[in-house]
C-alpha cells in the first residue's frame, strides 16, 4: 500500500480524512492538533451542555446551544492542545499517537502555544455569552482541565478525572438558568462521570499493549480481562443516577421511561463489544454521541415536559 506522506501524517481514527488531506501541511496539522477531524469528541462534550440547558426547563434554546457548541468545539481543541504539549514524549511511544503534529516535530510547542491561546479566546467569546454564576462555574473547570493530561501518570483511573472534565457543561448549561434543584444536578454529574469512565474505557481498550509497554496506566489496563463487566458497571450506575436525577427533579415514572432508548443503546454497546475486533473498540465509543443525543431527549422530557 503505497501512501503519501500526507495520508500517514493523518492518524487512523480520523473521520474526516479525504476532507483534512485536501488543507495544506500547517493548516493539516492544526486543525489534526485540534482534532478538527475528529467530531466525537467535541459532541461529547457538548451533549451534556444541552443536558444541563434542557434539565434546566427553558426550553430549546438554539441560539445558546449553539454558543455552547462552539465553545466545545474550541475548547475541546485547547485541550487536546494542551495535552499534546504535555505528552509529546509519550505520543512519541505509542503508535497510534507517534504521527501526531507536536509529537512528530511538525508543528513546534511554541506554535502550538499560540493555537491554544487562539482557541482559547474563541472560549472566552463563548464564555461572555453566559450568566455570571455559570461563567464562574465555567472557570471553576479550568483546573481539572490542566491537571488531566498528568492523572495516566499517577493512576490507574485517568478516566475518572476525565469523566468530571468531560461532563463540566452539564453544570455549567443548568447554572445559566437556575441554581436549584442542586440534589437532581448533583446525580446527574455523577452519572455523567460514570458514563464518560464507561466509554473513555472502551477507547483505552486500543492502545493496551503500547499503554503497558511505555508506562500509561489506564482504566482498560487495571481491568484486564474484565473490561466489559467494568464498562457495564459504569453503564449500570451511569443509568441509575441518571434515574435518580429525574425523580429527584420530577416524581413521576415517565421521567424514568425517557431514559429507556439511552438505556437500551448503552446495553446494546457492552453486548457488542468485542476486544479481539481491532475496529470494534473505537466504533463503539463513537456510538456515544447517539448515547448523549438520546440523554438529551430525556432532559428535555423531564424539564420541559
Amino acid at each position: 500500500m503505497n501512501d503519501s506522506p500526507a495520508t500517514q501524517q493523518i492518524v487512523p481514527d480520523s473521520e474526516h480524512r479525504g476532507l483534512v488531506e485536501l488543507l495544506p501541511q500547517l493548516p493539516r496539522d492544526l486543525a489534526m492538533l485540534a482534532r478538527f477531524d475528529r467530531p466525537i469528541g467535541w459532541w461529547l462534550l457538548f451533549w451534556p451542555c444541552a443536558w444541563g440547558v434542557w434539565l434546566a426547563g427553558a426550553g430549546w434554546q438554539f441560539a445558546l446551544l449553539g454558543w455552547l457548541l462552539l465553545g466545545s468545539i474550541a475548547m475541546r481543541g485547547a485541550g487536546c492542545v494542551y495535552n499534546d504539549i504535555v505528552d509529546a514524549k509519550l505520543d512519541r511511544q505509542v503508535a497510534r499517537t507517534a504521527s501526531r503534529p507536536v509529537a512528530s516535530g511538525r508543528v513546534s510547542k511554541k506554535l502550538a502555544w499560540g493555537w491554544l491561546v487562539t482557541l482559547s479566546l474563541v472560549g472566552l467569546v463563548v464564555l461572555l455569552q453566559l450568566e455570571p454564576l455559570a461563567q464562574m462555574v465555567a472557570l471553576a473547570s479550568l483546573a481539572l482541565v490542566a491537571a488531566y493530561p498528568f492523572m495516566k501518570r499517577i493512576t490507574w483511573w485517568p478516566q475518572a478525572w476525565l469523566g468530571m472534565v468531560f461532563t463540566w457543561g452539564l453544570l455549567v448549561g443548568f447554572t445559566h438558568f437556575r441554581a436549584d434543584n442542586l440534589d437532581a444536578l448533583a446525580a446527574m454529574y455523577a452519572g455523567a462521570a460514570l458514563w464518560v469512565i464507561g466509554y473513555d474505557t472502551i477507547y483505552a481498550m486500543q492502545d493496551r499493549e503500547d499503554d503497558a509497554l511505555v508506562g500509561i496506566r489506564s482504566s482498560a489496563l487495571r481491568l484486564g480481562g474484565r473490561v466489559r463487566g467494568g464498562v457495564t458497571l459504569f453503564y449500570a450506575g451511569a443509568v441509575a443516577l441518571w434515574a435518580l436525577a429525574f425523580w429527584l427533579y420530577r416524581a413521576d415514572w415517565i421521567a424514568l421511561l425517557a431514559l429507556l432508548p439511552a438505556a437500551a443503546h448503552l446495553a446494546w454497546q457492552v453486548a457488542t463489544l468485542d476486544g479481539e475486533d481491532p475496529d470494534n473498540p473505537l466504533d463503539r465509543f463513537r456510538a456515544n454521541r447517539w448515547t448523549g443525543a438520546l440523554v438529551a431527549a430525556a432532559c428535555f422530557v423531564v424539564g420541559n415536559a
